[in-house]
């Protein structure tokens, strides 16, 4: 019996630390500001693919001509992906259809984008949207910024 209970105390105090460490790492990426929920689909089909397949939930923070995109659920102190903005160009931008309004968070749009040579899909919200093609235009002379 007593192991019994020392056994589920420390499962349980493990799964409080993990939420508290996962918290915390929201928290410091969010405390230098400019961020802003974004969900990413990477190598995204050609295609207007609406199953709502390959979307993944995460957080962009803004860096210099960088964006920094963290996924939600993870522990990784750094980001998953980089996107720099002289590699940027925007393709188009459309509003979530089929599964995909299932996927991502409400009152998303999906911007079609392709960075380097590979083809992706950012979902953010409409004042987020606005944000980043303003960060978009505004590059510094002499950069090449296309932005559809």
């Amino acid at each position: 019996m007593f192991l019994a209970l020392l056994v589920s105390a420390l499962v349980v105090a493990l799964v409080v630390i993990g939420l508290f460490v996962f918290g915390l790492r929201r928290r410091l990426i969010q405390r230098s500001g400019g961020t802003f929920d974004c969900s990413l689909r990477w190598n995204a089909p050609e295609e207007n693919d609406t199953s709502g397949k390959g979307w993944v939930y995460g957080v962009a923070r803004y860096s210099g001509d960088r964006i920094a995109w963290f996924r939600v659920f993870s522990y990784a102190p750094r980001p998953r992906r980089v996107l720099e903005r002289a590699a940027i160009e925007v393709l188009d931008r459309r509003l979530p259809d089929g599964e995909e309004e299932l996927a991502l968070l409400s009152d998303s749009v999906v911007l079609g984008c392709l960075h380097r040579g590979t083809r992706l899909e950012l979902a953010m919200s409409e004042d987020a949207l606005t944000g980043f093609l303003a960060w978009l235009e505004a590059a510094p002379p002499g950069q090449r910024v296309n932005v559809a």
